[in-house]
């Protein structure tokens, strides 16, 4: 809560005068400030704060923003133990666990912490941002977890299915809930269930790589892919055609849902599920990793009143998280915005989301011309896929209204090629467009085990790309593994960019019916980064490693 020792110390620190912090202390909310919230106030510096509750304490004093707390001491108690003290463990030595704390009035549960770690405590004080930051990794144990997973039944809004539902026991219902949870904390994009002759395993896709997990007993198989298919709402008897689905989880309090795909194999059904976290979901466009030329000229294309805005890129490549960000930024009460996905990922309130439905003849040019009679300002098409939602998109786009669309090409100026090769004429491609975006992720290196790779010499950065000059003075890193990536050297990922604007010389020589090479060559010289250059430059910054780099923008990568 905000108490009025905060504006005192606030006032000692110099920061602000406190005349100007009594209009909060008389504002009647300023009971809800709790000592977090204290950071969103322009004139807070929380190290100046700690600093002066240390010495009203007499606790000592660590910033712990450059720290390397290692996960084995953050894991020492519950997630739940750690909120309900606001007290992190740092380190552990003969002597005692040392708590690293932002609130000193936690001193005073010294006794119930000691009886909670079984061991003798230590204090030291911390400023909030580091504080806040080390908690970020904290995670739930998959126990702990577990007790939390409630399956969500919403109002089912397709026609009823009916389900003969087997015998599944609570052991299996409990091992697959363990599954699910499981990924959730690894945070695995993808879940494999995979039928062999003599084997069956699970595997997770983490950071965009595969890995076996687990190896259930044989005999489970059946009863967990049946188990799956129950909570997806599939016909169970029916394992002779692929079938898709949706499961809505709760899972540590947040709503998690995962499409899912089964498949007939030669040995059963392999079943994949696609997690979609909405928390996870960064709408924040300059969060994204745009450099600031790159996010001007995006954000330009997508301010326009009309024109077309594309993105490319392989499939997991971000595109859905670019465009979302897109629609967000568009979002507004006096906007009308429709879009056409398959499927609808992630629900955003304000936006008429479709799911097309090609059983019962609801494609992406059906639902395009359903929009257009329906008053729309944005619209947002999941893939142009043929030359009917080409022809419809580019219709839309030059009548008034602004239409956001994905396409599967190698870079952003094939993607031009590409649409002029479905049969949309040079004159209404240019009229048209107004940005291309070509994109992809790479492995970020892991921050707890990051070091200078010393063993890449300067040739191989020179052939690369970089000129001698800069590969002279760039440095580049790698991961050694460590706990925290599972000894991969990556942990999460980060986006390169190659953003095209359409300019007057991009324009002419796409009138031209100029190849994709030559239209590449133009945008480089009106200011376009490629995939290359923009992956280079994560490396110099260190976010990425070399290899990741030219794998990930490599001219035949799709």
């Amino acid at each position: 809560m905000f108490r009025k020792e905060f504006a005192d110390v606030i006032g000692k620190t110099g920061m602000v005068p406190l005349k100007d912090l009594r209009p909060l202390m008389l504002n009647k909310d300023a009971t809800k400030i709790s000592e977090l919230d204290l950071l969103r106030f322009d004139f807070f510096d929380d190290v100046k704060f700690a600093k002066q509750l240390s010495e009203n304490y007499k606790l000592t004093f660590i910033d712990l923003a450059k720290a390397k707390v290692q996960d084995k001491y953050l894991k020492l108690v519950k997630k739940s133990d750690i909120v309900k003290y606001r007290a992190l463990p740092i380190q552990k030595s003969a002597k005692a666990v040392t708590l690293a704390i932002f609130d000193p009035s936690i001193v005073e549960m010294k006794a119930d912490l000691i009886t909670l770690y079984q061991y003798n405590i230590e204090f030291i004080l911390t400023n909030i941002s580091s504080w806040a930051n080390i908690f970020e990794r904290v995670t739930e144990s998959v126990d702990e977890l577990l007790e939390t997973v409630r399956e969500i039944k919403g109002d089912n809004l397709d026609e009823h299915v009916e389900v003969k539902e087997e015998d599944i026991g609570d052991d299996v219902i409990r091992y697959v809930n363990r599954i699910l949870a499981d990924a959730f904390i690894r945070k695995a994009s993808d879940i494999h269930v995979e039928p062999y002759e003599n084997t069956f395993r699970v595997r997770f896709r983490v950071d965009g790589s595969l890995a076996e997990v687990i190896k259930p007993p044989k005999n489970l198989m059946l009863p967990i892919i049946s188990r799956l298919k129950i909570m997806a709402q599939l016909d169970i008897s029916e394992r002779r055609k692929p079938q898709d689905g949706r499961i809505k989880l709760s899972v540590g309090g947040r709503p998690i849902d995962y499409r899912v795909s089964s498949l007939p194999t030669l040995f059963g059904e392999k079943v994949v599920l696609r997690l979609l976290d909405q928390s996870n979901l960064q709408l924040d466009m300059t969060k994204l990793g745009f450099e600031a030329k790159q996010l001007q000229v995006f954000k330009n294309g997508i301010h326009q009143p009309y024109g077309m805005c594309l993105v490319t890129g392989p499939t997991g490549s971000g595109k859905t998280t670019t465009l979302y960000s897109a629609l967000s930024e568009l979002n507004t009460v006096d906007t009308n915005i429709s879009t056409a996905e398959d499927p609808v990922e992630f629900n955003l309130e304000g936006i008429n989301q479709v799911n097309v439905r090609k059983e019962i003849g609801l494609t992406f040019a059906v639902a395009l011309k359903a929009f257009l009679r329906q008053d729309p300002d944005v619209i947002m098409v999941g893939e142009i896929r043929d030359l009917e939602v080409g022809e419809t998109a580019v219709e839309a786009a030059l009548t008034g209204h602004l239409v956001l669309s994905t396409l599967h090409t190698n870079d952003a100026p094939s993607t031009v090629t590409r649409l002029l090769n479905m049969g949309i004429e040079p004159f209404l491609v240019t009229g048209s467009l107004n940005v291309v975006v070509a994109q992809r992720l790479c492995r970020r290196i892991c921050t707890s085990c990051k070091v200078e790779d010393r063993d890449t010499s300067k040739d191989e950065i020179i052939s690369c790309g970089v000129a001698p000059s800069s590969a002279e003075k760039m440095k580049v890193y790698k991961g050694e593994g460590c706990e925290r990536c599972n000894g991969s050297g990556y942990k999460g990922r980060v986006a390169i960019y190659e953003v095209m604007d359409i300019t007057p010389g991009v324009k002419e020589l796409i009138l031209k019916n100029a190849s994709s090479d030559e239209i590449k060559k133009q945008a480089i010289k009106d200011g376009m980064k490629t995939l290359r250059m923009s992956a280079l430059t994560k490396v110099a910054l260190g976010e990425t490693t070399l290899s990741e780099a030219i794998t990930n923008s490599s001219a035949d990568k799709f």
